[in-house]
């Protein structure tokens, strides 16, 4: 079993950053493929980012290229997510989720078997 934590979420005016980190608890983490999700009402769980257990692979969403960065401290048990540039339209509920059979190209919500509570991002124009 692995309990998810996030933390960092808030308001922010578009241009802005912020920097989202995910807690990871009850099972070897650096075995663990990270990912993040956003999702707004009304709408399916949207892929953000990616990361393999090593760091040495990320997969990134078109929508969040360039901008997001995703990366893990296996030594913390925490992965992040770094939010540059940010738009109206990253406005979502944020969800860290592991995958313990440690995909390298998750993308897909249905690879993960846990999941955190979110965290709400607000982005102003």
């Amino acid at each position: 079993q692995v309990q998810l934590v996030e933390s960092g979420g808030g308001l922010v005016q578009a241009g802005g950053s912020l920097r989202l980190s995910c807690a990871a608890s009850g099972r070897t983490f650096s075995s663990l493929t990270m990912g993040w999700f956003r999702q707004t009402p009304g709408k399916e769980r949207e892929f953000v980012a990616t990361i393999w257990w090593s760091g040495s692979t990320t997969s990134y969403a078109d929508s969040v290229r360039g901008r997001f960065t995703i990366s893990r401290d296996n030594a913390k048990n925490t992965m992040y997510l770094q939010m540059n540039g940010l738009k109206p339209e990253d406005t979502a509920v944020y969800f860290c989720a592991a995958d313990k059979d440690g995909y390298k190209w998750a993308t897909q919500s249905s690879v993960y078997d846990y999941w955190g509570q979110g965290t709400q991002v607000t982005v102003s124009s």
